[in-house]
C-alpha cells in the first residue's frame, strides 16, 4: 500500500470510529423513552441526530443524520408537541432532512404559534411581513407580532418594535379588525403569553 493510500485508509478509519463513537452517545434511557412515544425524548433524539448532521464532514452522513432527525421530529409533532413543530418548521425552511418548502415551514410555525409559542408567533409574523411561505399580509403580521409581544421573552422588545413598524402599513379598519381578533384569541387562550 502506498503512503497516500495508507493515509486515506487511516483517516477513513478514524472517521468511521468517530461516527461509531457518536452513535453510542445517545443516552439509552432517552432512546428508550423515545421508542415508547415520549415526545420530549423523541425531540431529544432528533436533536442528537441534527447535531450529528451538522457536524458530519461527509455529505451523505450529514443527509442521513438530518433524515433521522426529521423522522423523530415528525413522531413528536404527531402529539402536537410544540418543540417538534418548531424543529420541523426549521427543517422545511432550510431543507434539512426534507425538501426545502417554505409553505410547509410556515404551516408548522403556525401550528406552534396557534398553541401560544411566542417564538413561533414572531417567526410567523416575519413570514407574513416578507411573504415567505404565506401571502404577504401586514395585518396578519401585526396580529402575530402582537401575540408574540404579549409574552415575556428575550425578543419581546423586538416583537413590539416590529409590530409598531408593520402597524404603520395597515389601515384603521384593518387595525380594528385585528384588535377584535386579538381580543378573541387571547380570551380563548388565557395561558398563552404567560412566562414559560
Amino acid at each position: 500500500m502506498k503512503p497516500a493510500q495508507l493515509l486515506v485508509t487511516f483517516v477513513l478509519g478514524i472517521g468511521s470510529w468517530y461516527a461509531a463513537a457518536q452513535a453510542a452517545a445517545i443516552d439509552p434511557a432517552v432512546q428508550a423513552k423515545a421508542n415508547q412515544g415520549d415526545p420530549a425524548a423523541e425531540v431529544s433524539v432528533g436533536e442528537w441526530y441534527a447535531k450529528a448532521g451538522g457536524a458530519a464532514q461527509d455529505s451523505d452522513a450529514a443527509a442521513e443524520n438530518w433524515n433521522k432527525a426529521t423522522e423523530w421530529y415528525i413522531k413528536a409533532a404527531s402529539s402536537s408537541y410544540v418543540p417538534a413543530e418548531i424543529h420541523l418548521a426549521e427543517a422545511y425552511g432550510y431543507g434539512r432532512g426534507v425538501p426545502r418548502d417554505k409553505v410547509k415551514a410556515a404551516e408548522w410555525y403556525r401550528k406552534a404559534a396557534d398553541q401560544g409559542d411566542a417564538g413561533a408567533q414572531g417567526t410567523l409574523a416575519m413570514l407574513y411581513t416578507m411573504g415567505q411561505g404565506v401571502a404577504q399580509d401586514d395585518a396578519e403580521a401585526y396580529f402575530w407580532f402582537d401575540l408574540a409581544a404579549s409574552a415575556e421573552s428575550p425578543n419581546q422588545q423586538r416583537y413590539l418594535t416590529n409590530r409598531q413598524n408593520v402597524g404603520t402599513r395597515i389601515t384603521a379598519e384593518q387595525l380594528a379588525a385585528v384588535q377584535q381578533r386579538l381580543h378573541k384569541w387571547k380570551a380563548a387562550h388565557p395561558l398563552a403569553g404567560a412566562a414559560k
